[in-house]
């Protein structure tokens, strides 16, 4: 089975597993239109510029490594239900739904006029990054000038254009800001896609930390103290499968380790005891 497998994942040239660091912005953009403040329009491009480069697997059977795949099953007759056949539906309650046409959805999907609209200028700073949802990269649409003052305008100010864009029939409250000589657009969460976490039960009697251990924890953040640097962060998930997939092509024998087991230590003496590593370094 390993060996069928091997061969299918090498079909059509030479299996590459990505080594990028830095992934390219494709060539083709997703959207176009302008910026809009009042009556000065920005043309734009827009292009993605975040992918997730996590591990994807497929689900396989295991007896002959050939993928497996889902069935529209209706839970009640138990039988494969046609594509023709499906409607999208809304649960009121535990198994009872209200279902809608695909005419009656498309008629409540705002219409995308071109447009990102912005109604506001804020500071950049004064968002909360629990809002941020996904970026994505702006280029000029003809002429570059627009493009440049506007660009020039919100670094030196510090500010952010705050606004709406509609995308793929979905609309999105959005930032529109400077970063690394360009400009991008972050679409965000509305305020009621993010929970307040002081509602948690677990934090309504906290305890004041003991001055001696808020001293150790204190010197422990001095000590870690740095400018940030998101190229110090791998996904050593990823790192270990990349690991794994080469050496099953080269027909390799996995040995699973299991994990040692660290000793719970108590808190001041975890405090104590990372204080004086950070010392030895």
């Amino acid at each position: 089975m390993g060996r069928n497998v091997e061969r299918q994942a090498t079909i059509g040239g030479e299996l590459r597993l990505s080594k990028e660091k830095t992934p390219k912005i494709p060539k083709r953009p997703i959207w176009s239109g302008s910026i809009t403040i009042g009556l000065v329009n920005v043309p734009v491009k827009v292009y993605p510029m975040t992918f997730d480069k996590g591990v994807s697997f497929r689900f396989l059977h295991k007896t002959d490594g050939q993928p497996l795949k889902y069935e529209r099953v209706d839970m009640k007759e138990g039988k494969i239900v046609p594509w023709e056949e499906t409607a999208k539906g809304y649960e009121i309650s535990k198994d009872h739904f209200i279902m809608f046409t695909k005419e009656e959805l498309q008629a409540a999907k705002p219409e995308s006029d071109r447009r990102i609209r912005i109604n506001k200028f804020v500071d950049y700073l004064s968002v909360d990054p629990v809002y941020f949802e996904r970026s994505y990269a702006l280029a000029p649409e003809g002429s570059s000038e627009p493009y440049a003052l506007f660009m020039t305008t919100l670094r030196s100010t510090g500010k952010a254009g705050a606004g709406r864009i509609t995308m793929k029939t979905k609309e999105y409250p959005v930032l529109v800001h400077p970063y690394k000589d360009a400009l991008i657009i972050t679409t965000l969460r509305y305020a009621y896609e993010v929970s307040d976490p002081s509602q948690l039960e677990e934090l309504k009697e906290l305890k004041e930390p003991k001055k001696e251990e808020l001293d150790l924890a204190k010197k422990i953040v001095a000590d870690l103290s740095g400018e940030f640097d998101i190229t110090e962060y791998e996904d050593t998930y990823k790192e270990k499968v990349d690991a794994l997939i080469e050496k099953k092509l080269k027909g390799e024998t996995i040995t699973v380790e299991k994990p040692v087991k660290e000793e719970a230590k108590g808190l001041m003496v975890a405090l104590e005891q990372t204080l004086k590593q950070l010392k030895q370094k």
